[in-house]
């Protein structure tokens, strides 16, 4: 394997289209409640953004999990970079500066283009909150304090990959932020939360033994599982509960084409025994999540005109 593709391994792009999800949703209602001043260059902003993000994020859990240890052989998921020895732990230390400086400049240029016009105060306040989600990527795993091994992952995701990104995108977008945003935001971050709780029902018995103390590691499988049907469930009402408040077409429902997807998926969960099969389940649920953004995003803007 080239350096080259070793470094595409490390950045992990499958993960993108969970991340992607949140910007997609927040940019739809604000497309919907105000096309003629949407900006296009923000919205592109906000998509770089997001993935020199989501590549951070990715890189400082190659680094934070290798250095503990947790990435080892009893670990039954997809093998790190640092793991595999394909990038050495100088490398992945690089490789997170230069995510943090792309950060950084489109995060910048986000902030300065989408409050141009706006009182200074909210450039502040945005610009902020993109070093806090640059803190937030690193700090997962990274450091003493690592928050990932203290069970409060799924807690930053809901906050990061929904509230955060739905809720955010919005109010670049619209410059202007009503309470019912918040429930697809919600819908976003438990998804994405599932997600993760998926991974940590894979890793359990690893990362009891590496000290990881996830979520999954404090509640247990049983509670995990019946957590996670919790969430897929929450993520439809808040996303249903946002449709019936802003109910202007039929359209709006598209999203429920998804529904079957997410049954059969949760079935799936309950029924899995052997840990490892936890795994093709990670994707399923991103790429489910991804394609109900995008169903809920055109059901948005097609129910706006009608």
């Amino acid at each position: 394997m080239s350096k080259f593709q070793s470094w595409l391994y490390a950045f992990r792009l499958r993960t993108l289209p969970l991340a992607f999800s949140s910007i997609i949703t927040g940019s739809a209602i604000a497309f919907a409640d105000n096309r003629d001043s949407f900006s296009w260059p923000v919205f592109i902003l906000l998509l770089l953004t997001t993935l020199s993000l989501q590549i951070l994020s990715n890189l400082a859990n190659d680094y934070g999990d290798s250095e503990k240890g947790t990435d080892n052989a009893e670990r039954i998921g997809p093998v790190r970079a640092v793991q595999a020895g394909m990038l050495s732990f100088a490398e992945i230390k690089t490789g997170i500066i230069v995510a943090v400086i792309a950060c950084l400049v489109f995060g910048s240029a986000l902030v300065k283009e989408a409050t141009r016009g706006l009182d200074l105060g909210y450039g502040i306040f945005f610009f902020i909150l993109g070093l806090s989600a640059i803190a937030a990527a690193i700090k997962y795993t990274v450091g003493k304090n690592a928050y990932g091994y203290q069970g409060l992952g799924d807690l930053f995701v809901l906050l990061f990959f929904g509230i955060v990104g739905v809720c955010g995108s919005y109010y670049l977008l619209a410059h202007q932020l009503h309470y019912s945003v918040l429930l697809p935001a919600v819908s976003i971050g438990a998804f994405a939360s599932g997600v993760l709780n998926l991974n940590n029902l894979r890793d359990r018995e690893s990362d009891a033994k590496a000290g990881k103390n996830s979520l999954v590691v404090k509640i247990g499988e049983v509670r995990a599982k019946q957590y996670h049907t919790s969430l897929i469930g929450l993520g439809f009402i808040t996303a249903l509960v946002f449709v019936f408040l802003n109910f202007t077409s039929t359209m709006q429902f598209l999203f429920i084409i998804t529904l079957p997807l997410f049954r059969k998926h949760l079935t799936a969960v309950w029924r899995i025994e052997d840990p490892i099969e936890f795994d093709p389940l990670l994707k399923q649920l991103a790429i489910g999540t991804f394609i109900f953004s995008v169903l809920f995003a055109v059901g948005i803007i097609v129910g706006s005109v009608a």
